[in-house]
């Protein structure tokens, strides 16, 4: 899976650029992640709004990165799809995260 990378204020955003995130794919997700996410400083703001299907092991991979972050580092996502939301909602996992229905626009600066 391809991943797009933009640091922006205290945030790095990382864009998922694939329409599923499943069985097959969340190995090459979870090494491209840390590989994107390394030196993150205070926030990671995980972009899904190419992604149109998550199964379990995709929920479980995204769980899992956000294992990998640095102490400190908050993950957060941001553009569910309508399909991708309702496994969060139904998973409780929507309690767990923070999720903007967008990528915020106005990101602090960093100092």
């Amino acid at each position: 899976m391809e991943l797009l990378v933009e640091d922006r204020g205290d945030a790095r955003v990382i864009a998922a650029q694939a329409p599923r995130l499943d069985a097959a794919g969340v190995l090459a997700f979870k090494d491209r992640f840390r590989e994107a996410a390394s030196g993150a400083k205070e926030r990671v703001i995980l972009d899904l709004t190419a992604v149109n299907f998550l199964d379990s092991s995709g929920l479980g991979a995204i769980v899992a990165v956000r294992k990998l972050l640095a102490e400190g580092v908050a993950l957060e996502l941001a553009g569910l799809t309508p399909a991708v939301e309702r496994v969060f909602r139904l998973t409780r996992m929507d309690s767990v995260f923070t999720i903007h229905a967008a990528v915020p626009e106005h990101l602090p600066s960093v100092l």
